[in-house]
């Protein structure tokens, strides 16, 4: 089997906007990137350390996909979409976007 991949999402944003981009994440958008059929998993994580820039923090989305393909087919077909509405809710969040290999 291969190894699964995950494209992981990391985002900056100021502290005061936090909790209502959290929970957008969690009731809108995660559900939404998920309903795409093509990762069977994901999670959140806050960055603890290294500390960011005073008045932000720091969130990692990492979603699990098992093939490149499925990877490749969701940056075609759903990104565009899924950036632009994010980014016309929350303008000033900054993100990276990395795809890392699952190891063990």
């Amino acid at each position: 089997m291969a190894a699964a991949l995950l494209y992981s999402v990391t985002v900056q944003l100021a502290q005061a906007d936090a909790a209502g981009w959290l929970e957008w994440m969690r009731c809108e958008h995660i559900p939404e990137v998920l309903a795409t059929g093509y990762f069977s998993r994901h999670r959140v994580l806050r960055l603890v350390s290294p500390e960011t820039e005073p008045g932000t923090v720091t969130y990692s989305i990492q979603y699990e996909c098992f093939s490149q393909q499925q990877l490749e087919a969701y940056v075609e077909q759903e990104v565009p979409r899924l950036r632009a509405a994010a980014a016309a809710r929350y303008p000033n969040v900054h993100a990276f976007r990395a795809v890392l290999e699952v190891i063990t």
